[in-house]
């Protein structure tokens, strides 16, 4: 019997179900075709999982009946993706007999690894390249080139959301290409995209001149329900009530759907009366809620063939040659062939290009795999491993998955190690730490190779910190093992502190360094970078035991490997400049601007971020925002979602510094209240929250923020960050007239400095220390104090400590009296302030500038500079120092105009900044909640902001604000904006 006779045998005496019809996509499939006829087009198309994304596409294609050259790649949905897989999978589905005919380049030699079967078609294998970067170029490269000599001119991806990173990259380099090229369409669902910013760089990097669209596919209303059950009972119409059932049982989404229509009609729940499809009204006969539940039913109708050949697919998860899929399913071949006639019969399973099988939904297939019992899923697995462990190449990435869910652990490691290394090679760091982050914790790896394992876990690749934390407790019960060797206990001390480094437990990572260190090779990065965590400003030794540690590892990372040298230089770089060294500006010159595959990545973007931080301290602003710039950029080029986190916070201090205060409070609070953020990465925005309170004279507020602050930084041993906050606390206890109190406040971050000598820290904490004890009258104490600062700032080009200093001896003219010398202080100071640009502190100097000519004489120049510097505060706004200044005027007779005091600005009929940027963003296509995830708001905050810009320029919808705001200049056309 054949395969459809056996189909249409099984199916008769049951309702005659017929395949759906594509229904409610009409628009979508001609805004499709319009685009995709134009050269070069970027089509993304959009949608939850059952939405007929990939029935789109098939409709498309059909209908263009040859118009393109397809080559069609599907991503499949596996726990570690293959590199480039979906591609290569593609390419090999075009069944190419002979690469001759195509006169490839040599540069087609770097396709060797992934085409092993064309090895001998392909030119020879390329010298190895540079380094990782320029690898994974000539493999973009290379592929480009064989798509357009195969005359590609349409290159179809489905399932991005579980495209590998290479695969990605493809995207963007092919988005990315001068001249005419091939059209892209991607298909992706929303809710499993990890990370969506590869999608809008692909959508940035596509040249200006190619058309682009993003088409969004909506549930279906209950008029196109009905319309598609109508379609699969033999075009009659169904009545409303049973539309009104499907609809709202199935929430619109057609997979769904689809399946309730074929489950109510093998069950007889639908009689046709007087050419109406009805419901039958029994209360026993429920259509499940969801999709899983539709499906289970439907395909546990079926024979025990058809439902040992779904099992079989299911654990295999991705399209599966036939001879294959008999074998893991381990049927007789007539029952295989039985088998497959009902499931595909049934629609539950499709055939796709060369013989290969798949099921129709993914979620289909989900819902079988859940079902299958624990002990014949390892076993399927263990099948489906020792089937696909005999092609070539071998799908690496699937075979760990598969011996991994069978429980051999051998095989698993053995396979998850191979992928490792081909993602390494081509720059997929999320591949490479999702896979050994399983393989450390589920993988039962013997101790002499954990620690190698461990070296090689990327963490910038993962998410969060519960999977370090992970990590950290398996090296910790693993060194409770007895009679471990001495080198294998360093070895994984080390792992154990540079993951504690990482979640910011810097007294633990000194701790496991200085017991790892004795027994570490010293010709070794693994010493080199001890010896960095040990030159980290922690606890209170003095800086010079520092930078003993750091030059130390300076002189092993010469001898070391580019990569290895890097990791030295770059960590040494921030370090030495947060100690004050003028060394590490030269270190920081050795930084490149981009990086390379793998772990270089990290240490650049990191290594950007540590001199720009350190940058602040100096009062090199301009450097300081050029190198956080750059830092952001490559944490989001390589998707570095923690280290964003800390950029962004070192970014908004540097807002604070110079005076760029519009929605910082909102920005630092969001950014501080960020769930899995970690501990000291939170610092800097509620110091910043603390500052702001200050400024605008909510002491109480401020102080209780500030306090937090500096109660963190004694329990985190994280020194560099007490003089900020404590400096500001100490201007709190002079404000309320508590001069005591506010020595108190400055006397452990004074005295921190001092013991370690790291004057660089000093800019806010001395300056507010000396006012102190001038106040209880210590004159000789502050004068002390000012000595050894300006002693710790000798011969360095430091230009906010040296700023400082000026106002500290400001502070000493003015304390002994001597008014017109302390003006003439005050001026110098306010200058070097202003110059940096730290407009808050020089409009503060300004205001005792002021001060002191009033109490010389000068009483008419002093108000005059009064008034000034109370337009300066109210700039800001300063609502606390416009106060004050205000009463200070007033006091004098001094007529004081309305002054703005800070909160929010009326705009009238223009768009304020909050929604000009909302807008903006708008614009790209970006939904609410991925505005609101951009900015740091509340998706209920960005639709305000968005109804009150719609409100402004008269516009209906999203897509006419766009057009308009685009027409007046207020935003730029997408594509064209300079990110």
């Amino acid at each position: 019997m054949g395969r459809e006779a056996a189909a249409n045998e099984m199916l008769s005496g049951a309702a005659a179900v017929s395949p759906p019809a594509l229904v409610g996509r009409d628009e979508e499939l001609a805004r499709l075709a319009e685009v995709v006829a134009t050269p070069a087009a970027l089509v993304l198309v959009e949608g939850e999982a059952g939405l007929g994304k990939t029935r789109l596409l098939e409709e498309f294609l059909t209908a263009a009946d040859g118009s393109f050259t397809a080559l069609t790649a599907t991503c499949p949905p596996l726990r570690e993706p293959c590199t480039l897989g979906p591609i290569v999978d593609a390419v090999l589905a075009l069944g190419i007999g002979t690469l001759a005919p195509l006169e490839l380049s040599p540069l087609a030699g770097a396709l060797r690894p992934l085409f092993p079967e064309w090895a001998g078609e392909l030119p020879p294998a390329l010298e190895p390249a540079e380094d990782a970067t320029a690898a994974r170029h000539r493999v973009l490269r290379a592929l480009a080139e064989l798509v357009d000599k195969l005359g590609v001119t349409l290159l179809v991806v489905d399932d991005a959301q579980w495209s590998d990173d290479a695969t990605r990259e493809f995207m963007l380099f092919l988005a990315n290409r001068e001249g005419a090229g091939l059209s892209l369409v991607v298909a992706y669902r929303p809710e499993d995209l990890v990370d969506d910013s590869w999608l809008r760089r692909l959508s940035a990097l596509l040249r200006p001149h190619r058309s682009r669209l993003r088409l969004v596919l909506e549930p279906l209303g209950q008029a196109e329900t009905a319309a598609l059950a109508s379609s699969m009972l033999a075009g009659e119409a169904v009545s409303e009530g049973f539309a009104r059932h499907l609809h709202v049982h199935t929430d619109g989404v057609p997979l769904a759907v689809e399946e309730c229509v074929r489950l109510m009609a093998g069950r007889g729940d639908v009689i046709r009366h007087v050419g109406v499809w009805k419901r039958l009204p029994l209360e026993e006969i429920v259509v499940p809620p969801t999709v899983r539940d539709t499906v289970l039913e439907h395909a546990g109708q079926l024979t025990a063939a058809a439902q040992t050949v779904l099992r079989a697919a299911a654990v295999v998860a991705e399209p599966v040659a036939e001879q294959h899929l008999r074998q893991i399913s381990r049927l007789s071949p007539d029952e295989f062939e039985a088998g497959i006639a009902e499931a595909t019969a049934h629609r539950l399973l499709q055939e796709r290009d060369r013989h290969r099988l798949s099921f129709r939904h993914v979620l289909a297939g989900r819902a079988i795999y859940d079902a299958i019992p624990e002990r014949e899923r390892r076993s399927l697995h263990e099948r489906a491993g020792d089937a696909l462990e005999a092609l070539t190449p071998p799908p690496l990435a699937q075979l760990a998955n598969h011996f991994r869910q069978a429980g051999d652990g051998q095989r698993w490691r053995k396979y998850a190690g191979l992928t490792v290394e081909v993602a390494v090679q081509t720059g997929d760091e999320a591949t490479a730490g999702t896979v050994l982050y399983d393989l450390l914790i589920n993988g039962d790896v013997p101790v002499d190779e954990l620690s190698e394992l461990a070296d090689r876990l990327p963490l910038g690749s993962l998410t969060g910190t519960k999977r370090q934390r992970d990590v950290t407790e398996l090296l910790r019960q693993t060194l409770e093992q007895p009679q471990l060797a001495p080198s294998v206990e360093a070895d994984l001390r080390f792992q154990l502190a540079r993951i504690l480094n990482d979640l910011e437990d810097y007294g633990g990572a000194r701790s496991e360094m200085e017991r790892a260190l004795p027994h570490l090779a010293r010709t070794d990065v693994s010493a080199a970078m001890a010896m960095l965590v040990l030159g980290l400003p922690r606890g209170r030794v003095p800086v010079s035991e520092h930078v003993v540690w750091l030059d130390r590892a300076a002189e092993i990372g010469v001898g070391l490997p580019p990569s290895d040298r890097l990791r030295i230089e770059a960590g040494r770089a921030g370090v030495l400049l947060t100690l004050g060294d003028q060394r590490g500006w030269a270190a920081a010159e050795s930084i490149p601007g981009e990086a390379g595959a793998g772990r270089d990545r990290r240490v650049i973007t990191v290594g950007r971020l540590n001199v720009g931080h350190a940058a602040l301290r100096w009062g090199r602003y301009a450097e300081a925002g050029r190198w956080l710039a750059d830092a952001r950029r490559l944490a989001e080029e390589y998707e570095q979602g923690r280290l964003e986190d800390l950029i962004l916070g070192s970014q908004l201090h540097l807002d604070w510094l110079t005076g760029n205060w519009a929605d910082l409070a909102e920005y630092a609070a969001a950014l501080a209240g960020k769930e899995g953020v970690p501990t000291i990465s939170r610092l800097e925005p509620a110091l910043i929250g603390g500052l702001l309170h200050l400024a605008s004279g909510r002491l109480a507020a401020a102080g209780r923020e500030l306090e937090r602050v500096v109660d963190t930084v004694r329990s985190f041993d994280a020194w560099e960050f007490l003089a900020e906050a404590s400096a500001a606390l100490t201007r709190i206890r002079l404000a309320e007239d508590r001069p005591d109190q506010a020595v108190k406040s400055s006397a452990e971050a004074c005295d921190v400095i001092a013991d370690k000598g790291i004057w660089i820290w000093g800019t806010e904490i001395v300056p507010a220390r000396v006012r102190a004890l001038t106040a209880v009258g210590a004159m000789g104490e502050a004068r002390d104090l000012l000595a050894s600062f300006e002693a710790g700032l000798a011969g360095r080009d430091m230009p906010a400590p040296s700023a400082a200093a000026v106002e500290c001896r400001a502070v000493l003219a003015e304390a002994e009296g001597e008014h017109a010398a302390a003006a003439e202080l005050y001026t110098r100071a306010a200058e070097a302030w202003a110059a940096l640009p730290r407009p808050y502190d020089a409009a503060l100097a300004r205001e005792h500038q002021a001060l002191n000519l009033i109490r010389a004489g000068a009483e008419e120049q002093g108000l005059e500079l009064l008034s000034e510097v109370l337009t300066s505060f109210a700039a800001l706004p300063a609502g606390g120092d416009v106060d004050r200044v205000a009463r200070t005027l007033r006091e004098h007779g001094k007529p004081v105009p309305r002054t703005w005091r800070g909160g929010r600005k009326g705009y009238g009929s223009d768009l304020s900044p909050r929604e000009l940027e909302v807008v903006e963003l708008a614009a790209e296509g970006r939904t609410n909640q991925e505005i609101a995830r951009r900015l740091h708001r509340s998706h209920h905050t960005v639709a305000s902001q968005l109804k009150s810009a719609m409100r402004k320029l008269d516009a209906t919808s999203r897509t006419t604000l766009t057009a308009k705001a685009i027409a007046a200049g207020v935003v730029a056309e997408p594509g064209t904006r300079d990110h």
